[in-house]
């Protein structure tokens, strides 16, 4: 098993947080991973993005040119990345950050409003994790109890009273895959 994911949007939407536990929650089942983030020298609302790779085997390198599949948060992330992913691959999309819908056929195309659920959630820093439910959902690669243990791992201990949130996050994403 090999998965080579990129998460892409703006600085402050939680990009580089998602692959960093998702990243977390590979080591959790005892994967290979590598994390590679790049971003601009904005920390809000500057391009961000992050690819993730999740193998059984040994990474040859964290440097690609596709992906199985893609999360993009915004145009400029679709326009660069729709491309890229290979074919069969999956794309993930929050449509109120887009205004040009993914064109392709060749691959799984899915929209999961994430800015209204995490409204619904009364947070907006939910985000993040609900996209990541999502991406669990149509790509199941790690559980997700090895995504609260990265979690829990990744955020700060004064912070650790919005597990739950996040984890009602995770299972809201899961729903709206």
């Amino acid at each position: 098993m090999k998965e080579e994911i990129v998460i892409a949007g703006f600085g402050g939407q939680g990009v580089l947080s998602m692959g960093k536990i998702l990243a977390y929650a590979g080591l959790m089942d005892n994967l290979e991973v590598s994390w590679m983030p790049s971003y601009g020298p904005e920390q809000r609302g500057g391009t961000a993005n992050v690819t993730v790779i999740l193998s059984d085997k040994p990474i040859s390198s964290p440097v690609l040119d596709s992906y199985d599949t893609a999360v993009v948060l915004n145009q400029q992330s679709l326009d660069k990345f729709e491309s890229k992913v290979k074919p069969g691959g999956t794309l993930i999309y929050d449509p109120s950050g887009i205004h040009r819908i993914p064109e392709r056929t060749d691959i799984k195309v899915v929209s999961v409003d994430a800015t209204g659920a995490s409204i619904e959630l009364n947070n907006s820093k939910t985000y993040n994790m609900i996209l990541l439910g999502a991406l669990l959902k149509l790509r199941p690669i790690v559980g997700i109890d090895a995504v609260l243990r990265g979690l829990k791992k990744t955020l700060p201990e004064r912070h650790h009273h919005l597990l739950p949130l996040n984890e009602t996050a995770l299972n809201k994403g899961m729903t709206l895959a």
